[in-house]
């Protein structure tokens, strides 16, 4: 069983600020408490392609381990790390991440892939950010209607997470735009 969603966020801010504002996201200690599942972010691998202009990033990330708290429990662990893959193509406007885990991988996987783009409508202007996400609880699968269950708890609490990052996100850009303006906040 997967339970799998997609979102789209329109933010209304150039592509070069939420691109900027998405690699401070993590860094900025102001979003601590919004983003609390976040434990730890490290960047393991960092190259510029000089032939394409393609920016690759590889980023370890550690969070509180995704679930109800009964699940965590079960499998004695509160922490899961993950791999985020980051390509940014600065020719194209493209900034595409992939976030999957390395850990508890028995019980659960979770993928997450995130665009940026900049918007059809305003492409000056506006970045369109889809994301896509699936979660598949491995060791119920027998138990379909309970894994369905705890599948959906699972998405809920990423939806949450989703809307407190584009919070920050936000936050961020407008602080950019600011210091862009030589306005102080």
């Amino acid at each position: 069983m997967v339970r799998a969603y997609a979102q789209e966020h329109t933010y209304k801010h150039p592509w070069e600020r939420v691109t900027t504002a998405s690699w401070r996201k993590f860094a900025d200690p102001e979003n601590k408490s919004t983003l609390s599942h976040i434990l730890e972010v490290d960047t393991l691998n960092r190259k510029l392609d000089s032939t394409s202009g393609k920016l690759y990033t590889t980023r370890a990330i550690t969070i509180h381990a995704p679930g109800p708290w009964f699940i965590r429990r079960i499998i004695g662990q509160d922490i899961c790390h993950c791999v985020e893959s980051t390509v940014v193509d600065a020719n194209s406007r493209s900034m595409q991440l992939a976030t999957r885990n390395i850990s508890l991988q028995k019980f659960i996987e979770v993928e997450e892939k995130i665009r940026y783009d900049p918007h059809p409508q305003n492409p000056n202007e506006w970045t369109i950010c889809k994301q896509e996400t699936s979660i598949r609880i491995k060791p119920l699968s027998s138990l379909a209607s309970m894994a369905e269950k705890i599948e959906q708890k699972c998405v809920d609490k990423f939806q949450q997470n989703s809307a407190k990052g584009r919070e920050v996100m936000e936050r961020i850009c407008k602080y950019l735009e600011a210091e862009a303006s030589g306005i102080s906040i």
